[in-house]
């Protein structure tokens, strides 16, 4: 257990407390709250009698009293702390955030430490049902968590160098040091939460999240959209035959060369070990069957470095939103299209309204 008194002088220390809204605290709580799909998200910090909110989404107020808060629990253990549903925790069941408005079912929350170990709150996701969190999601709290410490601690850094300023211009050098440090740091962040580390396009993090905006947006003005699903066909076997390092190579150089054919306002994604995902606003079923086939002729018609004696060729499936769709529902026709071009031969396109050429 921790010092109380110890806890409270470390928050102080950060100075962070009453301060205004920042948006790099703020890109962090929008980042936290796609990542888990959550429709509240929250840098919390928990002071002596209130829980303070350096950032959030979804609340509406800045602070809370502490006697109602689920955060002062989140900080008395290490990890994060899950809180299925509030109504089933004797802990939480009668707390007015949970009987009353906003009528909170669930919670998750990583813990924000000092260098020395001492919480000072959490980085939090809260739902209006009861539901859980993937392994990977939690993953994702506790990175963000530490990066928002890291934000924290170059913040008190930055704060006394400046103090000192007056008196030693070296202290002014390291300032700077600090302020491209701290730019540095958030820009590594979005890269690394959208970014595939193989190939450098967007990763399926980045693709759900804007597969959902671009449905949000098809049921506000209903501009027809796309999803084009790319597979390549038996990749498994470049992999077997010359090794993963020239299958990485391959991945590579396919995405050099789709790049090019696809528009800025489009997203090419990859989704999995050799699947990609591309998504076309603005793009009907026609204009989007012929995207798909500019691209798979693309691959057919190049070689490939250090696999010249086995042709590298794509499968596509497409599938353009109905009003019915859901995110899930979409991109399983596009799967769908894709498999039967898979079956058909490969190295075709199929889509849910448009034949393949040998079909």
């Amino acid at each position: 257990m921790f010092d109380e008194a110890a806890r409270l002088a470390a928050l102080k220390a950060y100075d962070i407390l009453d301060t205004p809204p920042e948006p790099q605290f703020d890109d962090f709580t929008r980042l936290i709250a796609y990542i888990c799909d959550a429709p509240i998200a929250a840098i919390n910090l928990v002071d002596r009698d209130r829980q303070w909110f350096k950032s959030e989404i979804g609340l509406g107020v800045r602070e809370t009293p502490l006697d109602i808060s689920i955060c002062r629990h989140a900080i008395l253990q290490k990890g994060v702390f899950v809180v299925p549903d509030t109504t089933r925790d004797s802990r939480f069941m009668n707390n007015p955030l949970v009987t009353g408005a906003p009528h909170l079912r669930f919670y998750a929350g990583a813990l924000l430490e000092s260098a020395d170990g001492l919480p000072l709150g959490t980085l939090c996701v809260l739902d209006y049902k009861p539901r859980e969190l993937t392994a990977e999601q939690e993953d994702a709290l506790q990175v963000l968590a530490r990066q928002v410490m890291a934000n924290l601690e170059l913040r008190r850094q930055m704060r006394e160098l400046q103090e000192a300023l007056a008196s030693n211009e070296k202290l002014r050098e390291g300032l700077e040091d600090k302020q491209e440090e701290l730019l540095s740091l958030n820009e590594d962040l979005t890269q690394l939460a959208t970014t595939d580390s193989l190939t450098g396009i967007g990763n399926r993090r980045v693709f759900d999240a804007v597969l959902k905006n671009e449905l949000h947006r098809f049921r506000r003005n209903t501009e027809l959209f796309s999803l084009v699903l790319l597979d390549l066909d038996d990749f498994k076997l470049i992999n077997d035959r010359f090794g993963h390092d020239v299958g990485d190579l391959v991945l590579q150089q396919v995405v050099e060369r789709l790049g090019p054919l696809v528009r800025k306002v489009d997203l090419i994604a990859r989704i999995g070990g050799e699947e990609f995902a591309l998504i076309l606003p603005a793009t009907n079923a026609a204009a989007a069957g012929e995207v798909a086939e500019r691209l798979r002729l693309r691959i057919a018609d190049c070689g490939f470095a250090r696999v010249e004696a086995r042709p590298v060729t794509l499968s596509a499936g497409v599938a353009t939103v109905r009003p019915d769709d859901t995110e899930a529902s979409l991109y399983g026709r596009a799967d769908k299209a894709l498999y039967r071009a898979k079956a058909n031969g490969r190295n075709q396109v199929c889509s849910d309204q448009l034949q393949a050429p040998n079909e």
